[in-house]
């Protein structure tokens, strides 16, 4: 038996690390028979930004990309990433609806599906928990990964903690900004180790450059599971190379079992996918250096382009860093939310206003009132009342489990596309993307009617 086990993340985090999620199913199955004899842990293939993209740039229903590759991976588990109340939509949902998407992810081949909320508040991963395990999926809960007075060793040993109790099969350290460096990894994961039963599963990337070696740090601590990406689209704002890794523990202790020249056979296709991500545009070289920023400011990869393009857009790219110096103030105030989906979007476009707008918090979004209001879900640390009083005033704010507040939601889509729907999943696309799978229902008819459509051109980004 292996000591170590990889997952793969090739067939999503990569090229949605590193090329807008552009990468389409066709691309991926010419290779899924050298994956599946890899000897892979898992293969993280489905979830996260693929469904949005899938729908809204690649004219694919994402559910059947995830038929497709089940079979054409029979042999290893294949993962998924949620964001627990809000699936992979952007605000939270009702729980008959996380259920079925549990159900529905379930019953068209995924395996494993981890969950993460951006507050690390575990109400708002209970149901899809629960779910997962209900229909004979494996539930892996991470905890977003951040540094902060609050984010101390002890603050994630009493997660990991309450994550076993809440019923995890696995736990893992979700580092979506590479700020868990390589002695800290070594450490946390000892202390995990020593306080759960359950497998850790460390997640990191390379932007800092560190990711490697966090990565052996960490199996020298005890982790079962790390993520790695294969090379043509690993390093960077991806996960650190699986080849690297793999031949770094060949005939040690460590050793995974994985079969390079499989390996080599999968880089070799990848390569040349890569090469049309890259001449599409969509493959940036920039996202393959290091960039220590991410370190002084804490600030993940995507959320640094969002702030560059927000500040092209106003004419204010000579504010960059500005912004940058306002971000872990705003966070701050904001109570120190770990800078994932979507907190780092709100944190992000709050800094941006703050240093335009000449006045901090003279312009505020709606997500920032409702991170305020506790809309959310908990906040990490307590937040600056001052700051919370100008966003929102005397507004009431928010102290149980904001679902509670959702009534149940899936008979109510399926009236509104009762004459589009072709498989029960349409339901949760259109309950996810409203306008993104209309658009597609529309396409998919007249595709099958044999109406010819005009060419699409993925290039346009919006």
């Amino acid at each position: 038996m292996p000591k170590v086990y990889i997952t793969d993340t090739i067939l999503r985090d990569a090229h949605q690390s590193q090329a807008a999620t552009r990468m389409r199913t066709e691309e991926m199955l010419p290779a899924c028979e050298y994956l599946d004899k890899a000897g892979f842990y898992s293969l993280e293939c489905w979830g996260g930004a693929t469904f949005d993209s899938c729908l809204r740039f690649l004219n694919e229903d994402p559910w059947e990309r995830l038929r497709m590759l089940r079979k054409a991976l029979p042999n290893t588990k294949l993962q998924m990433l949620l964001r627990g109340q809000n699936i992979l939509g952007y605000k939270h949902y009702a729980d008959d609806m996380v259920e079925a998407f549990a159900k529905k992810s379930i019953d068209n081949g995924i395996d494993i599906i981890r969950t993460f909320d951006a507050l690390n508040d575990l109400r708002n991963m209970r149901t899809a928990v629960k779910a997962t395990k209900q229909y004979g999926g494996i539930a892996e809960v991470a905890m977003s990964y951040t540094m902060s007075p609050v984010h101390t060793e002890e603050y994630f040993v009493q997660l990991a903690k309450r994550i076993e109790d809440m019923g995890a099969d696995v736990i893992c350290i979700k580092d979506m900004a590479n700020l868990l460096l390589p002695y800290q990894a070594y450490s946390l994961v000892k202390k995990l180790k020593a306080a759960t039963k359950l497998p850790i599963h460390v997640h990191t990337h390379n932007t800092t450059g560190t990711g490697d070696m966090t990565y052996l740090k960490a199996i020298e601590a005890g982790a079962d599971i790390v993520d790695t990406a294969l090379s043509p689209l690993a390093n960077g704002t991806s996960q650190p190379a699986t080849e690297a890794l793999v031949a770094t523990l060949n005939n040690t202790q460590f050793s995974t079992g994985i079969d390079l020249n499989m390996l080599s056979k999968a880089a070799e296709h990848f390569r040349e996918v890569a090469k049309r991500l890259t001449e599409d545009n969509f493959l940036d070289p920039r996202v393959l250096g290091v960039d220590v920023n991410t370190l002084l400011y804490q600030v993940p990869g995507g959320m640094l382009s969002n702030l560059i393009s927000q500040l092209k857009q106003a004419n204010a790219a000579d504010k960059f860093y500005d912004v940058l110096a306002e971000v872990p103030r705003v966070r701050e105030d904001f109570g120190y939310p770990p800078l994932v989906t979507p907190t780092s979007q709100i944190v992000g476009s709050q800094a941006v206003m703050n240093v335009l707008g000449g006045e901090r918090y003279k312009m505020v979004t709606k997500e920032s009132k409702g991170l305020m209001m506790g809309e959310y879900g908990q906040l990490p640390a307590p937040v600056n009342e001052e700051v919370r009083k100008k966003i929102i005033g005397d507004a009431k704010v928010i102290t149980h489990r904001p679902a509670d507040d959702i009534s149940p939601e899936m008979d109510k889509y399926r009236t509104e596309i009762k004459d589009w729907m072709e498989q029960e999943e349409d339901v949760l696309s259109y309950a996810l993307f409203p306008q993104v799978a209309m658009k597609f229902f529309e396409y998919r008819r007249a595709k099958e009617q044999g109406l010819i459509m005009p060419k699409i051109d993925i290039k346009v980004i919006e």
